[in-house]
């Protein structure tokens, strides 16, 4: 049993070892495998039909809320006095992108327009579209600045245009008339006279250009030959770079099309992306580590520098003229319109900004700028974009609709597009993005754990069972029954006080005393147990292997001639016995006496036969 017991545990090492071994591979093989699933589904490939659905109909619900800057003393103002608004909002419109006109390139790109509607929900606004609010009249107080160096007739006749038409210095209207267009005998006019001037040819509204339109043609790369070019724009509307602004870095047409981004994404990593909105590429930066509902991200958020002027910040000298830090001037783009864009409230802009306006209050946590993004995948988790939209003005000769208006950047609305994924998308996203691989994870590292604890365990008990094999040897290896081709049993029993020599492998004949027979005869031979002591376990063994008593048939004449020469050796011994009281001890004279078995062979061990009782 011992001997069995010993396989069975080197068996349990061989399998504990080949355990850590699949762990290990695991270790090496879980990540890559992980990751090639990634840029398998990353890919923009239409035989991806999840990611590709997703890529095409974003399936997370985006909203846009509207805050106005409500004008509190408008005739004070006018007069040259610090205006004092207040904040009226948020009106939330629920943004539905669609990407159409998709077209696959031989190099890897694809082309698409993104269209974008806007539906009013009032569950989620603090009031109606049918609220009123006051704002400056952009179309007067904007055109007074833009006709500044016009000769001063002009001016004049401008200003009594805008008379004739009743546009005065503020305008008070409703949300919705504000937000998509109202009708203007003054915006007509310059439509049919004046053509190009106004970006949209109908209706005049702050949002009117935005809803039911597209952002322009891109076209981006898929990913196919390079997993880190995924999303990024190739050209936009034709073009590989911009003509707004005086640099050729500012003109760059940087990043993705702020949807999606590369994966494998490190915090180093930045987050570039073009808005056509903002007319420029914009480029976010890490700033901490995050989950959401058990997802890890990331967080980018708009670095001080974005809008910072070329004296605070050299590579923005291309989009000036500039004014203090914090605004983007947009007016290259927008028809020569003194508009610029910041964060809402002036936030991370230069702090003299808040002296010109009272009731601006800025804090990051309502009015910073940021994105939360899966780093494994590059998909946006979270995402909150801030902007406000600001006019400058001051007094104008010969435009009497200026006033005493006192030079200031005028903040007229600010607006938040946010969203976030949730619902089926979420848990999909979870279910192959985190729980996945962490079974991996956990799973690698238990099979090295229980691998290793195998190998120990099995190590152990090995060890045991082979001590306790040569201390304490068991019932077969005390079976000499076994012997080389005879039945005869050995019985040997050393003196009490030669136990402690027994460890010798070989020993004189003459220390041996004969001792009572143990044997017992019995009528089944089987019940016959042998023992013997101090002869080597390997010896034991030995004869057991080639001496079956228990297969050799001719056991009861082997039995008979057994008692004979069993008696035949006993007077031997006594012989020798005497012998050596009378002479001494001779250590040739035993040494090298060889005591046959009744096969005929020696065996030069020796020890002394008992006779039989």
């Amino acid at each position: 049993m011992s001997g069995r017991g010993s396989k069975v545990a080197l068996g349990f090492v061989v399998a504990g070892v080949l355990t850590v071994f699949f762990g290990l591979v695991l270790t090496f093989v879980g990540p890559i495998i992980i990751d090639d699933q990634i840029v398998k589904n990353t890919v923009i490939d239409p035989n991806n039909e999840l990611t590709y659905t997703m890529w095409k109909d974003i399936p997370v619900p985006f909203f846009m809320s509207v805050y106005f800057f409500n004008i509190l003393n408008p005739q004070e103002f006018l007069s040259g006095q610090k205006p004092v608004v207040e904040q009226r909002g948020p009106y939330v419109y629920r943004k539905r992108c669609q990407k159409d006109n998709i077209t696959f390139h031989p190099n890897d790109t694809v082309s698409f327009r993104e269209y974008r509607q806007y539906f009013f929900e009032p569950d989620m606004s603090a009031g109606n579209e049918s609220d009123v609010v006051t704002i400056p009249n952009m179309l007067v107080l904007g055109a007074a600045v833009m006709m500044e160096k016009l000769p001063y007739p002009m001016r004049l006749m401008v200003s009594a245009t805008f008379k004739s038409f009743k546009e005065g210095p503020f305008l008070t209207k409703t949300v919705g008339e504000l937000m998509w267009g109202y009708d203007s005998g003054l915006v007509d006019f310059l439509n049919k006279y004046f053509p190009g001037m106004l970006p949209s040819t109908g209706k005049f509204g702050l949002f009117a250009e935005f809803n039911n339109s597209n952002t322009g043609l891109f076209t981006t790369f898929t990913g196919q030959d390079d997993i880190s070019k995924v999303h990024h724009v190739d050209s936009w509307n034709g073009l590989t770079e911009l003509s707004y602004w005086r640099t050729p870095q500012c003109n760059m047409i940087n990043g993705t099309a702020g949807q999606m981004w590369p994966p494998f994404m490190t915090k180093e990593s930045t987050l570039p992306f073009y808005s056509p909105d903002a007319c420029r590429s914009l480029e976010l930066v890490y700033e901490r580590q995050g989950e959401v509902k058990g997802i890890p991200l990331y967080r980018f958020v708009a670095p001080k520098t974005m809008f910072a002027n070329g004296t605070d910040y050299a590579p923005n000298e291309g989009f000036c003229p500039c004014r203090q830090s914090g605004l983007l001037n947009v007016s290259s783009c927008r028809s020569k319109s003194p508009v610029f864009i910041s964060h809402p409230h002036f936030f991370n802009a230069d702090p003299v900004l808040l002296d010109y306006v009272e009731g601006l209050h800025p804090t990051e946590e309502e009015h910073g700028l940021f994105i939360d993004i899966h780093p494994q995948t590059g998909v946006p988790l979270n995402v909150s974009i801030r902007l406000q939209l600001n006019l400058y003005m001051k007094e104008v000769r010969g435009f009497t609709e200026t006033g005493d208006i006192a030079e200031v950047v005028m903040p007229m609305i600010w607006f938040e597009e946010r969203g976030n994924i949730d619902g089926p998308v979420v848990d999909t996203f979870y279910t192959n993005l985190v729980v996945l691989p962490a079974v991996m994870e956990y799973m690698q590292y238990s099979f090295i754990a229980l691998g290793a604890l195998t190998v120990i365990v099995a190590a152990l008990v090995h060890r045991r069972l082979k001590r306790k094999e040569d201390l304490h040897p068991s019932r077969e290896d005390q079976s000499l029954g076994s012997t080389r081709g005879v039945g005869t049993h050995w019985n040997f029993a050393p003196r009490p006080t030669q136990l402690k020599d027994f460890s010798a492998s070989r020993m004189d004949h003459h220390e041996w005393q004969p001792s009572r027979s143990r044997h017992r005869h019995h009528d089944d031979d089987d019940d016959v147990q042998p023992f013997y002591i101090g002869v080597p376990v390997s010896h034991r063994r030995k004869r057991r292997r080639h001496h079956s008593y228990a297969s050799d048939p001719d056991r009861a004449a082997r039995h008979s001639h057994y008692e004979h020469h069993t008696h035949h050796q006993h007077t031997r011994h006594s012989y020798c016995h005497d012998r050596s009281e009378q002479y001494g001890d001779d250590e040739d004279s035993t040494d090298h006496q060889e005591h046959l078995d009744p096969s005929g062979e020696s065996w030069d061990h020796q020890v002394a036969p008992v006779v039989p009782r």
